[in-house]
């Protein structure tokens, strides 16, 4: 049934006023659900937007610290900072990576392989973190990148700073160099991660460079960049510098250092000389040498095969990772370790008939007629086998070890190099752990002579001899002599446990190996009152002489291959009636110690002790010291 007018025109009212109702609900909804958006950006997380807006105007960048650098004792620079003109780019800020790679291969040439390698790195580097495209460049093309800059999307020129090493050869092993930082290093470097990232930035790898890495790379600064709407720098609104690394002083004398790689010549090995006292390496000599430079310029592919494949292997510091049998220069420590425990003394005296048997084995001197009857002087003084063949079989492998560790000997020495080694001082228990063996007693008398499983470094030997020298005591090398002009105190010295009248005695030996007739290293005597050198020499042998071979007659070194050759070793201190210095000096493959590693150690004392001329007389043939190697006999007698 029709409803009348008037309830009809109630009813419309009625409809429009519910859907009017909807509809300005909807509005207030919809104008609510706006303010509260509105609110919840522009009041709770306004900050976080006005920060994005802020990074997308301003660039906040990192500033590599400027590396500390590394002089000598005097003063002279081995690693310092030098200019370097380089070219990043900022993903981010560039619109095509390809296009932008295109038009700076116009002005600096990018090989195919080079271009490469930098699309993959800069896929994996986060944009906003920039990747080093060329850099070492010359002037010319610097500039000619800046004035294009406008049309390189993302590019930035910079100048920033490159290692360089002024001795390049010379301490190449000592100081080290730096490289870039692998993925590796970024994530054991934590909160410092970012920094090693930064365009330019590199690293300690080896050496004092790597030892002393956190002290010599700073703490980076801060930069601020304003940038247009197309991502280009407009100016700087901040800078912050960061705090440049420490500059250290080492303990190298830098003369002393050169004299010794010169003296070496051609030969493959070490010399180390170190204070007794307070432990000062004045020279850590290893060749060959390389040049760090090599690192930071880059090699080419053939220089690069040629030094990692060297048969000498420059890259190799000998000095403290180089091991090698000590030979007869342990035949010190053999002495004290039977005075120390009371089993032999300098009147202990053995008959040398050119070997000795254990069993149904013979052991040999070198000298194949013998030498008679020896005392602790004469058996050190002559370097007689047999003799410490009996008193090492007295003394025993784990008490010999005992007191070997004492001296260094099997230890590893605190200067901190990570390619340091520690040697080998055998006992029972190391050969039962690594071989599942049990030690065989003609085991000890090959460790007596410092044979057989015994290994030691350069660096080992010298401080032995200078643990020697000051009477016993606990001596530790190092190379740091100052840190930002400050000294830095040496350690106290702590006897080890000797007797100092033990000590005396051996000393007393040492001075007739190089001073007294019948010394195996008469010949390279300082003949200077008051200058004179203590030593021992020391030859050791790198393979087994067969019994058919000792029947027929022993291979001289010179008739056999390089590789095969003995090595030559020689230890000293001097002046021998004032200690002061101790030198090691290791020669592979060189022979004799008396023939070719004791000249050397001599010379270099000369140069330490006469830094400018070496008197006439101090050598007594009245010949000069020389800075070639010299040729050998492969025998220890004088």
């Amino acid at each position: 049934m029709p409803l009348p007018p008037k309830s009809r025109t109630e009813h419309d009212r009625s409809v429009f006023s519910r859907r009017a109702l909807v509809l300005f609900g909807a509005q207030g909804a919809l104008a609510a659900g706006l303010g509260a958006r509105m609110y919840h950006l522009q009041i709770v997380e306004g900050a976080h937007y006005a920060a994005r807006a802020e990074r997308s105007r301003i660039r906040p960048s990192l500033l590599a610290p400027v590396r500390g650098h590394i002089v000598s004792r005097d003063g002279t620079p081995l690693a310092v900072n030098s200019h370097n003109y380089r070219v990043v780019l900022y993903r981010e800020d560039a619109d095509d990576v390809e296009r932008t790679l295109d038009r700076l291969a116009e002005i600096i040439p990018i090989p195919p392989l080079r271009r490469k390698a930098l699309l993959e790195e800069i896929g994996r580097t986060r944009a906003f973190l920039p990747v080093v495209l060329a850099e070492n460049l010359k002037w010319e093309q610097f500039a000619e990148v800046n004035a294009n800059a406008p049309a390189l999307a993302g590019i930035a020129p910079e100048l920033g700073f490159t290692r360089h090493y002024p001795e390049a050869g010379y301490t190449g092993h000592i100081v080290g160099y730096v490289a870039a930082a692998s993925e590796r290093d970024v994530a054991r470097a934590g909160d410092d991660g970012p920094v090693l990232k930064l365009p330019g930035m590199r690293i300690g790898k080896m050496g004092v460079e790597r030892v002393e890495e956190p002290a010599l790379r700073g703490k980076a600064g801060l930069s601020r960049i304003e940038k247009d709407v197309h991502g280009r720098p407009i100016r700087e609104l901040e800078r912050r510098e960061g705090t440049k690394g420490d500059d250290l002083r080492l303990t190298i004398d830098l003369d002393l250092q050169k004299y010794a790689m010169q003296r070496m010549g051609d030969e493959s090995g070490a010399v180390v000389v170190m204070d007794i006292y307070d432990g000062d390496i004045l020279a850590l000599a290893s060749t060959p040498g390389f040049d760090p430079n090599g690192f930071v310029l880059g090699w080419s592919t053939k220089d690069w095969v040629a030094l990692r494949d060297a048969e000498k292997r420059p890259l190799h510091n000998k000095a403290v990772s180089g091991l090698y049998p000590p030979g007869s220069t342990f035949k010190m420590v053999v002495a004290l370790a039977a005075m120390h425990l009371g089993i032999a003394g300098p009147g202990h005296s053995v008959f040398c008939n050119g070997h000795i048997e254990l069993g149904s084995h013979r052991f040999h001197c070198w000298k194949r007629g013998g030498h008679g009857m020896m005392d602790l002087h004469e058996g050190l003084k002559q370097s007689c086998d047999v003799y410490y063949y009996d008193i090492a079989k007295r003394i025993g492998i784990d008490r010999l070890a005992e007191v070997a560790r004492k001296f260094g000997i099997g230890v590893l020495p605190e200067i901190g190099f990570i390619d340091a080694k520690e040697g080998l001082m055998p006992d029972k228990a190391w050969k039962r752990a690594r071989r599942d063996e049990p030690w065989h007693p003609g085991e000890t008398l090959h460790a007596g002579i410092g044979q057989g499983y015994m290994l030691s470094s350069p660096l080992q030997l010298a401080v032995m001899t200078a643990r020697i020298a000051n009477g016993g005591y606990d001596v530790q090398p190092r190379l740091v002599r100052e840190r930002n002009g400050e000294r830095i105190k040496a350690r106290s010295l702590r006897g080890i446990g000797i007797d100092r009248a033990h000590i005396e005695a051996v000393k007393r030996g040492m001075y007739g190996v190089v001073n007294e007739r019948g010394g195996t290293a008469l010949r390279s005597r300082i003949a200077m009152a008051g200058h004179e050198m203590s030593g021992k020499t020391g030859t050791a042998q790198v393979r087994r002489i067969t019994m058919a071979e000792r029947t027929t007659g022993v291979l001289k070194n010179d008739e056999l291959p390089w590789n095969q050759r003995d090595h030559a070793l020689f230890v000293a201190y001097a002046p021998a009636d004032d200690p002061r210095y101790a030198v090691s000096v290791v020669v592979e493959h060189g022979g004799g110690g008396s023939s070719v590693a004791a000249p050397i150690a001599r010379d270099v004392m000369l140069k330490l002790q006469f830094p400018t001329e070496v008197p006439d007389g101090a050598i007594p043939n009245g010949a000069a010291p020389v800075f070639v190697a010299r040729d050998d006999d492969g025998s220890e007698d004088a």
